[in-house]
Order: structure tokens, then C-alpha cells, then sequence
């Protein structure tokens, strides 16, 4: 072989080395671990090895409609875009080894929005947009990571989350399955007049648990059910009557267009087995109890009604073991963390209404009307597996003298009650935040005096430890004192600028944990070392933000996701903003509630804490960017409130 010819062979060989190493490397990350060998290594093919210094500017707004697709090798990458309040530039994200730029804007064919700069110093991976549309032609993994980008990587978590929680358990389902598709048949009908004795054998004759009184237009007037019939002969109800003296008037209905979900949500708050489905004012169908449950859907509706009717508070806690199977099983068919926390607190919610009466049952009625609050997560609706009690006592008295009377009465049912839940896997507050306290355990007026001295005398140190109460909703009793109350708290902070401040300083204490330099910051020593906390250091910051934006924009909704929507409706918070720490907060919230059902499969304690190290490289990378939001939000609060 001739020099010339051994030159040449080491340069091919060399290529081949660099070509084969590049598609190891690109093979650690998605979407490309996920295309096929051929259109990756076409990729590899055309890409370019370029190099940035630190502070260089890889791609701006001015360079015109965007020319190469751009993957990080080495080093870091950040957007910087002008902001909008001020002069300057603020970093809007980061992106690292494995990740890619700029997609929307070479798919839209325009400039990009954002600077691209080299963080330090860092290699790209080049490639040109005539190889970029090509690929994006052939590989339908590539093509669907850059339409739909974080989106598809979040889709990626979710499915696999689905798919570990599906390991031990039998047929896959939807909880988003429309309604239209469970009711196939015809609903079974009559008119107003139609006789008791002649409805019923409709009823038996189509094998149906009701019947839906009808007028000559197919409006649903009423419902009838087996229930009914039960009640109507004990009560001695002659069968000749017509059906609209015994039935439900104005029945709950939905649309075809409803979920399973939304069905099952409403058979557990209303306390009802049938749904009617309206569309256009008409009625098209009916969705049983029994038809959930036929498509093995999580007995939810069950659940609720043997909770309610529990005769015994051991028997509520045996039921809780049903709560974590009903968990796993959410997880595993593809319900949302919003949906599965609702559940969760719905049910929880059913304990404690239970254990109430209960209670009351064994000590007797304290002949005093009251209501039961709840503050913090169970407020918010918000709660998972790991929870405590977070709740006080609301009443009404004419004076000081009077409420203290009340309250010596309250005060023994309100322990007896907070040992039952305790009984029932509701952790005892350390901080004594519950309705056996007696500073918690007040009358309407010395609510509000509480509620206004938080407000006076607010420091960033006493909003720590008050913040939760300002999440309060009624579970049990009258709710109209509760109703009040926020709204006589939402009039005392609205032009309250002072106390806005400081509740924003304590919205910016819990700093999300992500650095400059490291894909997390977690605790360097004792028994937390290597972990962070997923809920105070990365749900509470979008808590406590959404809370402090509500409070001051006067808006009622005590939900976390809700009080962000609402915020957006009002273009308060810009709306991709405000999907954006949506997003984040529903991944956090997830990959929380995942580990809770590893902890407790493995009788371990519950635990917010998280070694980063040990998640693959897909949900590491989410996560970071989830806890990113969250610095961007308490970036905008803190330019909001000038701190």
C-alpha cells in the first residue's frame, strides 16, 4: 500500500471513528435513542463540529430566517430575550449536552424570537436545513419530537410512568373515554304521566337501573331510579301514580363529549349512579355506575359510598389501602396528576365528613351548628397519599362570652376528631394547625380578627407559618361563614400593597433547585445528602406565587392549576407563560406522587425528597426544565414587587 494510500485509509477510518462516537453520544438522549440507525447516522453524516467561545452569540433575531438545526455537544447554551418590563435581557432557559435548537423557528421558516448564546465554552452539531427537512421527512420519531417538542418529552414521561405503575396490573383504560362512547344504546324514556306500575316494567323489560322522564321535545325532566322505587313502596306509594309525583327533578346531566372522568367525579360528589347525556337541550343517552365499572374503570363511585356509609372509623382506615390501589391504577391508565390529587382529596374529603359524624354519633350532637375548615393542600384540593391535618373550626356566636361557651363544647369533639383522622393516616400537625387547638376553633368574628391581624401585622417571617390559612375551604357544615371570610379577606388585600410585598419575599424564600453550573443543587451533608425536595422546592413555588397573584387580583379560586388560569383569562400572566408553569407543576407533582407508590409498595416511610441520580436521563431533563419555571416565575414576581 502506498503512502498516499495508508493516508487516505486512516482519514476514512478516523471519519468512521468520529461518525460512530457521535451516534453513541446521540444515542444517550431522545428523541434520537429512538430513531432508526439509518436516518441517525444520515444525521451524523451532515452534521458540522462547531465551537463557541464563552459569551458567543450561536444564533439572534437579526441573523434572519433561521439556516441549521443545532444540537449541544459540549458545554451550555442560553436564550436570552429583551425584557418586557425593563431594559435589558433576561435569560429565559438553558439547554445542554444533548439537547437541540431552534425548532419552532426553523420549522415556521422565520427568524428565531431569542439569542442563543454559549454560556461557556461549547461545541454544537451543525446541520444544514436541507438535511433538517429531509430527516424531518423520513424519520416520523424526529418529526414528531420537533412538532411537538417538550410537549413529546413529556408525553415520554408520562408513558413511562404508565407503564411501571401498569406492571401489576390487568387491562389498559382511558379516564379521558368519552361519554358518548360507554352509553351505545338507546336511553330508556317515558312521558310525565306515564304510571309508576308502567315505568317500572320498562325499566325491567330493558334491564336498566332508571328511567328519564321526558316531555314531547326529549327534554329531560326528571330521573327515576331503583333507589327511587325502593323509597316508594316503603313509603306505601300506590303503583298507579304517575312518575313525575316520584321522581328527581332537573337531573344532573353532561354531554357526550364529557369524560369518564368527569362522570365519576359527579356520581362521588352528587351521591347519584346515573348520568343523563344532553346534547342540544335533547336527551341521547344515560351512563351508569355499571357502565364505568363494566370497563374495569377504577372504582371510584364504590369507594366513595362505602366510605360514606362506614360504621366505624377502623373500618375508614382499612379503606385507605383501597385509596393507594385506586392511586396505582390512575397512574397506570393515564390520568392526569391534576385528576389523581382531585380524587385524592375527594375522598379524603369523604373521611373526614365521615369520621365527623361518626364522632358525633359516639359523643353526641353539641347542639351548636359549625363548620369544618380545611387550609393548605386539602384546601387547595391538591393533597396526595403523604399528607397531614391542616384544619380548624368555624362558628357562630353573638359575643366573646358566647364563643367561649361554644368553644369549651366544640373543643373535645374537635380532638376526638382529629385522633380519628390520625386513625385514619391524616399525619397529627406538628404545628397543632388543627380544630382541637383552640386558637382554632373560632367564631366567625374571631376568625376574621385572626385573618385581619395576619394581614396588619404581616412580616416575612410570621407569613411563613400563616400563608396556608389563606388556601381555607369548608368540607363539613354550613359553608356560607367560610364564603364570607375569603371574600372579606380578598377586600382586606387589594389595596394592600405593603402586605402584597412581603407575601411576594415569602413566595421567593423556597429557591427552586437548579444552578448556574450543575443540573441540580441538592444538600451536601446529613442524612438528606444528594436529594432536593420536590414539593418546597419545586411545588411551592408555583403555591405560593399563584397564591400571592389571586390574593391581589381578587380572584376566589383556591386550586393552585385554576388560580393560574384564571390569572391568564385576565391577562395577568402572559398565556404560554402560564401553560408553561402549568406544565411544570403537573411533572413535578408526578414524578412526586410516582415515588409516593414506590415508597409505599415498599413499606417505606413517605418521602418529598429526591436523588436526581437516580432518574434516567429523560425525566432528569424535564425535571430541570419544570424547576426552571418555577425560577422564572419568581423572577417575574420578584420584578413585579421590585424586590
Amino acid at each position: 500500500m502506498s503512502k498516499a494510500d495508508a493516508f487516505a485509509q486512516a482519514g476514512k477510518t478516523a471519519v468512521l471513528q468520529n461518525i460512530h462516537g457521535t451516534m453513541e453520544f446521540l444515542q444517550k438522549y431522545p428523541p434520537f435513542n429512538q430513531m432508526e440507525n439509518a436516518h441517525l447516522a444520515f444525521m451524523v453524516e451532515n452534521c458540522q463540529l462547531r465551537f463557541y467561545g464563552s459569551g458567543d452569540s450561536i444564533i439572534k433575531p437579526a441573523d434572519g430566517v433561521v439556516q441549521h438545526f443545532y444540537i449541544v455537544k459540549q458545554g451550555r447554551v442560553h436564550g436570552e430575550r429583551p425584557h418586557s418590563a425593563r431594559r435589558g435581557t433576561e435569560t429565559t432557559f438553558e439547554i445542554t449536552a444533548g439537547e437541540c435548537f431552534p425548532l419552532a423557528a426553523l420549522i415556521g421558516e422565520r427568524a428565531t424570537r431569542t439569542e442563543h448564546l454559549a454560556a461557556e465554552d461549547t461545541f454544537c452539531l451543525q446541520l444544514g436545513k436541507p438535511a433538517f427537512v429531509k430527516l424531518f421527512g423520513v424519520s416520523s420519531v424526529f418529526r414528531d419530537f420537533a412538532l411537538r417538542g417538550v410537549s413529546s418529552l413529556l408525553d415520554q414521561v408520562n408513558q413511562q410512568i404508565q407503564l411501571r405503575a401498569a406492571e401489576t396490573l390487568g387491562a389498559q383504560y382511558s379516564l379521558d373515554t368519552r361519554l358518548g362512547e360507554l352509553s351505545m344504546r338507546q336511553p330508556v324514556s317515558c312521558a310525565p304521566g306515564t304510571p309508576l306500575r308502567e315505568a317500572v316494567r320498562l325499566m325491567d323489560e330493558q334491564s336498566v337501573g332508571s328511567i328519564v322522564i321526558v316531555d314531547p321535545e326529549q327534554r329531560p325532566l326528571g330521573i327515576f331510579t331503583l333507589r327511587d322505587l325502593r323509597g316508594a313502596v316503603a313509603g306505601g306509594g300506590e303503583m298507579n301514580q304517575p312518575i313525575d309525583a316520584l321522581m328527581i327533578r332537573d337531573p344532573f346531566h353532561l354531554t357526550p363529549a364529557a369524560s369518564a372522568f368527569d362522570a365519576a367525579i359527579a356520581m362521588t360528589e352528587r351521591h347519584i349512579a346515573h348520568v343523563c347525556l344532553v346534547a342540544d337541550g335533547r336527551l341521547s343517552g344515560v351512563v351508569s355506575e355499571r357502565d364505568l365499572f363494566s370497563l374495569q374503570r377504577v372504582d371510584l363511585v364504590h369507594l366513595a359510598r362505602t366510605i360514606r356509609h362506614a360504621g366505624r372509623i377502623e373500618t375508614l382506615a382499612a379503606l385507605r389501602r383501597d385509596i393507594h390501589l385506586l392511586v396505582d391504577r390512575m397512574l397506570a391508565h393515564g390520568a392526569s396528576s391534576t385528576q389523581i390529587t382531585h380524587i385524592i382529596t375527594l375522598l379524603n374529603d369523604h373521611t373526614v365528613c365521615r369520621v365527623i359524624e361518626l364522632v358525633l354519633e359516639e359523643c353526641g350532637d353539641p347542639g351548636v351548628p359549625f363548620t369544618w375548615l380545611c387550609f393548605g393542600s386539602e384546601g387547595r384540593r391538591e393533597q396526595t397519599l403523604h399528607t397531614d391535618q391542616d384544619n380548624g373550626i368555624l362558628f357562630d356566636a353573638e359575643d366573646s362570652a358566647d364563643a367561649a361557651a361554644i368553644r369549651g363544647r366544640l373543643l373535645p369533639l374537635a380532638e376526638r376528631i382529629n385522633e380519628g383522622l390520625a386513625l385514619c393516616g391524616f399525619t397529627l400537625c406538628q404545628g397543632r394547625i388543627m380544630a382541637g387547638n383552640p386558637e382554632l376553633c373560632l367564631s366567625r368574628a374571631e376568625w376574621s380578627r385572626r385573618f385581619a391581624g395576619f394581614i396588619r401585622e404581616a412580616t416575612p417571617e410570621n407569613l411563613l407559618g400563616s400563608s396556608i390559612y389563606f388556601d381555607l375551604r369548608a368540607v363539613w357544615g354550613p359553608p356560607e361563614g367560610c364564603d364570607e371570610l375569603r371574600r372579606e379577606v380578598l377586600r382586606q388585600i387589594d389595596d394592600n400593597r405593603l402586605f402584597q410585598r412581603m407575601m411576594a419575599e415569602n413566595a421567593l424564600r423556597q429557591r427552586p433547585p437548579v444552578g448556574r453550573f450543575r443540573d441540580f443543587v441538592v444538600a451536601r451533608k446529613g442524612a438528606e445528602k444528594d436529594t432536593l425536595d420536590l414539593k418546597v422546592q419545586g411545588l411551592t413555588p408555583f403555591v405560593d406565587g399563584a397564591r400571592l397573584l389571586a390574593l391581589a387580583h381578587g380572584i376566589e379560586a383556591g386550586n393552585t392549576l385554576e388560580r393560574l388560569r384564571q390569572l391568564v383569562a385576565r391577562d395577568i400572566i402572559d398565556a404560554q407563560d402560564g401553560g408553561a408553569y402549568e406544565e411544570a407543576y403537573h411533572i413535578i407533582q408526578l414524578i412526586r406522587m410516582q415515588q409516593h407508590q414506590q415508597q409505599a409498595r415498599q413499606n417505606l416511610p413517605y418521602s418529598n425528597r429526591l436523588d436526581p441520580d437516580t432518574l434516567n436521563h429523560l425525566d432528569r431533563r424535564i425535571l430541570r426544565e419544570s424547576f426552571r419555571q418555577a425560577q422564572r416565575l419568581q423572577s417575574s414576581l420578584a420584578l413585579r414587587y421590585q424586590l
